[in-house]
């Protein structure tokens, strides 16, 4: 009988917020044991209040490569990692770039997660996976989005590679589209607000997402034992329109 991901370690590095906090929350739901991690500690103490009692938190600086090692050592074995950190969405044009602050957004999200799979994946219990987050930008970007196209489609490319190499570990990546999230906090509200009012206009599903929506795939993946090197979009249609 499958059981789902009851009784197994879940460890959700950027679980604190957004989309991971809810793929923590599900998973929690579900019978799993789930750490969470971030960078602040205060961010991790308010993830606890919000999940099943049980899990646990920890603080992570993800660009630490010394961080991320001992990280790992202290949580042990665990069955599946998901990596969502990023606290902010990077959207400027090439002109007005900062080739430091495009560095910084690109040390957490790739970086860090390139990090977190070299120093997990060595505790990765027998068929476990990783599960990694990208975006469209990477097959539709826009004006603006040079930073964040270059780094959704190293995201794929790295997702693949991954499967091979770490096999017989899954290696997968999701691909949200727009989603209320503390990700789009940069722009003010009145622009936060037509954003998320012509994307729900122009998409097919006729709504903008939440992050319940975008756990789901991530739970997929991991219950999933035939899929790898996957790209799974929850984009509402995003990319046909």
């Amino acid at each position: 009988m499958d059981m789902g991901l009851r009784g197994q370690r879940i460890v959700v590095v950027g679980g604190t917020s957004g989309i991971g906090l809810a793929v923590a929350g599900a998973a929690a739901r579900e019978g799993a044991d789930v750490v969470v991690a971030s960078r602040r500690r205060e961010s991790v103490d308010a993830a606890l209040k919000q999940l099943p009692e049980g899990a646990e938190g920890l603080t992570l600086d993800a660009t630490d490569e010394d961080e991320v090692r001992a990280f790992f050592e202290r949580v042990g074995a665990f069955d599946h990692l998901v990596y969502t950190a990023g606290e902010s969405l990077l959207m400027e044009s090439l002109a007005e770039s900062d080739l430091a602050r495009s560095k910084r957004f690109l040390d957490t999200r790739l970086w860090g997660a390139y990090s977190a799979v070299k120093h997990g994946a060595p505790f990765i219990r027998e068929g476990g996976s990783v599960v990694l987050t990208t975006g469209s930008a990477g097959r539709r970007p826009r004006p603006g989005t040079t930073v964040a196209a270059s780094l959704c489609g190293a995201m794929e490319s790295l997702t693949r590679a991954l499967a091979l190499e770490l096999a017989p570990i899954r290696v997968n990546v999701v691909s949200p589209g727009v989603v209320r999230t503390d990700l789009w906090r940069a722009l003010s509200e009145k622009d936060r607000g037509g954003l998320f009012e012509s994307t729900a206009a122009a998409l097919p599903v006729g709504r903008v997402g939440a992050p319940e929506d975008v756990a789901e795939a991530y739970l997929y993946l991991m219950r999933g034992g035939y899929s790898t090197g996957s790209v799974v979009d929850v984009d509402g249609g995003g990319l046909l329109v």
